[in-house]
Protein backbone atom coordinates (compact mmCIF):
# COMPACT_ATOMS: atom_id res chain seq x y z
CA UNK A 1 0.00 0.00 0.00
CA UNK A 2 1.45 3.34 -1.00
CA UNK A 3 1.08 6.55 0.98
CA UNK A 4 -1.31 7.86 -1.67
CA UNK A 5 -3.47 4.71 -1.38
CA UNK A 6 -3.57 5.05 2.39
CA UNK A 7 -4.46 8.74 2.29
CA UNK A 8 -7.22 8.10 -0.24
CA UNK A 9 -8.68 5.21 1.77
CA UNK A 10 -8.73 7.27 4.98
CA UNK A 11 -10.26 10.27 3.18
CA UNK A 12 -13.02 8.09 1.72
CA UNK A 13 -13.69 6.33 5.05
CA UNK A 14 -13.84 9.55 7.07
CA UNK A 15 -15.35 11.90 4.50
CA UNK A 16 -12.48 14.36 5.05
CA UNK A 17 -10.72 16.24 2.30
CA UNK A 18 -7.66 14.44 0.93
CA UNK A 19 -5.44 17.46 1.69
CA UNK A 20 -6.56 17.40 5.34
CA UNK A 21 -5.68 13.70 5.62
CA UNK A 22 -2.27 14.36 4.07
CA UNK A 23 -1.69 17.23 6.49
CA UNK A 24 -2.43 14.97 9.49
CA UNK A 25 0.26 12.52 8.36
CA UNK A 26 -1.23 9.03 8.52
CA UNK A 27 1.22 6.17 8.04
CA UNK A 28 1.17 2.38 7.91
CA UNK A 29 2.42 0.75 11.11
CA UNK A 30 4.75 -2.23 10.85
CA UNK A 31 2.99 -5.10 12.67
CA UNK A 32 6.38 -6.66 13.52
CA UNK A 33 7.65 -3.56 15.32
CA UNK A 34 6.65 -4.23 18.93
CA UNK A 35 7.22 -0.78 20.41
CA UNK A 36 5.69 1.30 17.62
CA UNK A 37 4.12 4.44 19.03
CA UNK A 38 4.74 7.70 17.17
CA UNK A 39 3.48 9.69 20.17
CA UNK A 40 4.35 7.73 23.31
CA UNK A 41 2.27 8.51 26.33
CA UNK A 42 3.94 7.72 29.63
CA UNK A 43 1.20 9.36 31.66
CA UNK A 44 -0.96 7.20 33.92
CA UNK A 45 -4.52 6.61 32.70
CA UNK A 46 -7.13 9.17 33.68
CA UNK A 47 -9.17 7.29 36.26
CA UNK A 48 -11.47 8.53 38.99
CA UNK A 49 -11.61 6.41 42.11
CA UNK A 50 -15.19 7.22 43.08
CA UNK A 51 -15.05 5.59 46.54
CA UNK A 52 -11.95 7.57 47.49
CA UNK A 53 -13.46 10.78 46.20
CA UNK A 54 -16.63 10.20 48.22
CA UNK A 55 -14.57 9.63 51.38
CA UNK A 56 -12.81 12.96 50.86
CA UNK A 57 -16.10 14.76 50.32
CA UNK A 58 -17.81 13.42 53.45
CA UNK A 59 -15.10 14.13 56.05
CA UNK A 60 -16.37 16.40 58.85
CA UNK A 61 -14.18 19.41 59.51
CA UNK A 62 -15.38 20.19 63.03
Amino acid sequence: MTQRDLDSAVAIATGEDLREIQRRGFSVADPFEMDFDPEPNDLPPNVIEWDELELLRTIAFF
